[in-house]
């Protein structure tokens, strides 16, 4: 079983090039960032054609979260508990959007659905816009307020086979940043307040890509040929709880999704499961005998 998220950089534009990576790689669920657009607008028949139901959380054309999965998604959340908010309500979306915690308007930048087992989220961890800017500020918060829900999903099931994909915006190491315009220490993705917070979340979750393919980028900016430089950053995650990661088997970075006639600036990150090591709902469908 193939678990995926990439930031797509707009779903409308690139729609062609996702369902087609979809079927040609045998991908199972599939979370996307940055899709850029409000649910009447994604390009579903496309999706569904293709044999995959979509759950989408957008607001308008910037930011907006979608999950396409192969399997029955359940226990849709749009948003978790505490999450703060940003900036002005989006026009046209009174009684639509929520307000945060800190009594500004959400943003469409999170998305949960249970997959069989499986708890996962896709994630569109605000940018941070400069170290002084109060984008910034946000940031920080928004992901602590995910820290202190995963510590709280975790504790109630421990066992929980959780994961939380996407686009974090963070650097974690200097091995993960290659682009000349960030300055660790002094740049937003390598700060080290966003690092900070970073890996406050390692108890909980972890990397389970970088075990198995420990070099390779997941986004290059689309200036000053930073593709054909290799000056990319590695940001997209799929950080995931024990239970889960325990069922790996193995992951890989989709580099040659940034080649080709317009690319999505970000690349996918997949992984693949045993299922059978869940037990569960994912049982009867996977042991089945083929059929020719």
């Amino acid at each position: 079983m193939k678990i995926a998220t990439w930031n797509v950089n707009s779903i409308r534009t690139r729609v062609g090039r996702v369902v087609d990576w979809l079927v040609r790689e045998d991908i199972d669920v599939l979370a996307m960032q940055e899709i850029k657009c409000k649910p009447e607008q994604f390009p579903l028949e496309a999706f569904e054609q293709a044999g995959y139901q979509v759950e989408v959380f957008g607001l308008n054309q910037w930011n907006g979260v979608a999950i396409a999965s192969r399997h029955e998604m359940t226990d849709v959340a749009r948003e978790f508990p505490n999450i703060p908010g940003f900036g002005n309500p989006i026009k046209g979306q009174e009684g639509v959007q929520t307000t945060g915690v800190n009594g500004l308007p959400v943003e469409a930048r999170a998305l949960g659905v249970t997959v069989g087992d499986l708890r996962l989220w896709s994630l569109y961890v605000p940018n941070g816009r400069g170290l002084d800017d109060p984008h910034f500020e946000y940031k920080l918060n928004w992901l602590r307020a995910l820290r202190a829900n995963t510590e709280a999903w975790l504790g109630e099931d421990p066992d929980l086979p959780l994961a939380l994909m996407g686009d974090w915006n963070i650097a974690p190491l200097d091995s993960d940043m290659a682009d000349p315009s960030f300055t660790v220490g002094q740049s937003t993705h390598v700060s080290a307040d966003e690092r900070e917070v970073f890996n406050s979340f390692l108890p909980l979750v972890s990397d389970v890509v970088r075990p198995i393919a420990p070099e390779g980028y997941t986004f290059w900016d689309y200036k000053a040929g930073r593709f054909q430089k290799d000056e990319g950053m590695r940001i997209d995650f799929i950080m995931a709880s024990e239970t889960f990661a325990d069922t790996v088997i193995d992951a890989h970075i989709a580099r040659d999704e940034r080649k080709g006639d317009g690319p999505s600036d970000h690349v996918p990150v997949v992984v693949e499961i045993d299922p059978s090591l869940l037990g569960g709902t994912f049982e009867d469908e996977y042991d089945r005998p083929m059929v020719f």
